[in-house]
């Protein structure tokens, strides 16, 4: 079964500090040539390669990011979404079976 990720992002609360580029394996990432209201380049997918691993969203400090998973049985999944953080956190990850 081929998995497959996707990532959504809050293109006008992304500051542009390119954590997330960094952070992914694929090198699906990259910076926008345009620029949101807050006068950032923001973060977008640049290559259909992207596996759902949750790297960017992890690395995020503005929790604008959300990672996706499908794959052909239940098509696509949420998988990660972190927001609202104000302190230390704990991120649980499911494998694919939903297995912790």
């Amino acid at each position: 079964m081929a998995i497959r990720g996707n990532v959504s992002f809050d293109i006008e609360t992304c500051k542009g500090c390119e954590l997330c580029i960094d952070a992914c394996p694929q090198e699906s990432l990259a910076l926008s040539r345009e620029i949101n209201a807050q006068g950032y380049h923001y973060a977008v997918l640049i290559r259909d390669n992207c596996t759902g691993c949750v790297n960017c969203a992890l690395v995020c400090p503005d929790a604008v990011i959300t990672v996706f998973r499908e794959d052909r049985k239940s098509g696509k999944v949420p998988l990660a979404k972190i927001s609202n953080v104000t302190g230390n956190i704990t991120v649980t990850i499911d494998d694919e079976r939903g297995n912790p």
